[in-house]
């Protein structure tokens, strides 16, 4: 497996959450956004190396994230959209409750080898760990209201 492909370390992919990173079409004429995706173990498998991944977004309403940056929130080995109470499973992405019911999450391929997660997928290049920074300065709280306190 190439190192540029490494997304992290089986033992930092948590057994009751998911671990957040970024990847960007692999495609030249592509729109070149990044975009994030999730890691998520496989809570009925025999092998504690087994873990899907997936685009970071709800099937109800695709501009809502899973995985707000603190981990997704997780029952019964499903991971919950805490905006909508949608249930996906861990290993298919398919919702089995919720208003997008009968969906399921869009994919990203994804392999163990030698205790580490690879990107696999060749629509996909890995940009890091981590959500997306917002494009307006981050860490810039202040607002732009007219409310005055």
């Amino acid at each position: 497996m190439e190192a540029e492909s490494r997304i992290a370390p089986l033992e930092e992919v948590p057994d009751e959450s998911t671990l957040l990173f970024r990847v960007e079409p692999a495609d030249p004429d592509g729109d070149g956004d990044e975009r994030e995706a999730i890691l998520v173990r496989d809570p009925d498998s025999a092998s504690d190396a087994t873990v899907a991944c997936w685009l970071n977004y709800c099937q109800h309403l695709t501009h809502i994230k899973l995985d707000k940056g603190s981990g997704a929130a997780m029952r019964n080995g499903e991971i919950v959209c805490e905006n909508h109470g949608a249930y996906f499973e861990a290993d298919s992405g398919y919702c089995t409750y919720g208003p997008c019911e009968g969906a399921t999450l869009s994919e990203i391929e994804v392999s163990v080898a030698d205790g580490d997660v690879y990107l696999t997928d060749d629509d996909y290049a890995f940009v890091g760990r981590g959500p997306i920074e917002d494009e307006a300065n981050a860490s810039d709280l202040t607002s732009t209201s007219n409310v005055e306190f």
